[in-house]
């Protein structure tokens, strides 16, 4: 067996959809879950990508995600707009709550999503980056079960909780895509890691007693390290008040893990503001982020935020992406 196998985003998409398909999911759920799949792994966070597919298919089986979920969404306030999810795939609910959200935000110049009774919504800077692409600017929060601690203590309270914020470049683009997690590394790389039975660097978690560990078994029983210590605390902490108490939906430290088939639907949520700079700008908006960024490519081996997802996403339209195959073989066992 070779160490990687090339295949095509459609491909990708197309297994993806496949397996989750045959594990009950319905296609409008499956659909929008496989696209972001494939743009994941064109990004290059494989993490994300298919192998997340296995997960998905088991929790459709067991109960922790409704696969035929179907979304309501409501308009409480004029760009004010929720979504219940039922329990779903978040990235069903977060696509038709989009589709309310980006006229609104059109049409007041600033408008909020917020999405309850949810699950793993994947890369958060996919979907903000899927604002940029209409010419807004796209904030996202999501809350994630407990696994950081509060400092001084050892007990996870709140999630690795990811924010994002995708800048529009004026073209159907995102200029800026900033996508990061309160925690010094996503626990998915953890995870990937424990499966692969690799060891993890030296400061990325710690074991139950608050110490550094390289195990990611030991660290998976622990707590995630925060990034920057209380500041990385703090953002969670945000993350956690926008995505959950914002939105009415589970704390991290109440809500089933995204792993394993232990505990019921997770119920976690999502917060997502869109916002037409124009209008906030008075027009000047493109120009001046066009100075700012002029700053930073002026100075030699600078690098934005975002620019390696994008160069990933080049080459992997041209080139393809390679696929670890006991990851496909996992996949392809549910079709």
């Amino acid at each position: 067996m070779t160490d990687s196998q090339i295949l095509s985003l459609e491909e990708i998409e197309e297994i993806a959809l496949q397996a989750l398909l045959s594990a009950g999911t319905s296609m409008k759920n499956a659909a929008p879950l496989a696209k972001a799949t494939a743009e994941t792994e064109a990004d290059g966070i494989a993490s994300h990508g298919l192998a997340y597919i296995p997960i998905y298919c088991e929790h459709v089986q067991c109960g922790k995600v409704d696969g035929q979920a179907d979304p309501s969404v409501e308009q409480p306030a004029p760009a004010v707009i929720t979504v219940d999810a039922k329990t779903g795939f978040a990235h069903a609910a977060i696509e038709k709550g989009f589709e309310a959200l980006i006229p609104t935000a059109r049409s007041h110049g600033i408008a909020a999503l917020a999405i309850m009774n949810s699950y793993n919504c994947g890369v958060l800077g996919y979907h903000t980056r899927t604002l940029a692409k209409e010419g807004l600017l796209g904030i996202g929060f999501t809350n994630a079960p407990a696994s950081i601690a509060p400092v001084g203590a050892r007990i996870p309270v709140v999630g690795t909780n990811p924010f994002s914020l995708a800048v529009p470049d004026g073209n159907g683009g995102a200029e800026i895509l900033i996508d990061q997690s309160a925690s010094v590394i996503a626990k998915s790389e953890i995870m990937k890691r424990a499966r692969e039975g690799l060891t993890i660097p030296s400061g990325w978690a710690l074991d139950a007693d608050g110490n550094s560990t390289t195990d990611p078994e030991i660290a998976l029983k622990g707590s995630m390290a925060p990034s920057g210590g209380y500041k990385g605390v703090g953002i969670a902490l945000m993350v956690e008040i926008f995505a959950a108490a914002m939105t009415g939906a589970t704390l991290g430290v109440n809500a089933s893990p995204f792993s394993g088939t232990k505990g019921g639907p997770p119920k976690t949520g999502q917060f997502f503001m869109a916002i037409d700079p124009v209008v906030t700008s008075g027009g000047l908006f493109q120009d001046r982020i066009s100075t700012l960024i002029s700053e930073i490519r002026d100075q030699p081996g600078a690098r934005l935020p975002g620019d390696g997802r994008s160069a990933a996403n080049k080459r992997a339209q041209k080139k393809g992406i390679k696929v670890n195959p006991a990851t496909l073989e996992k996949v392809k066992a549910w079709i």
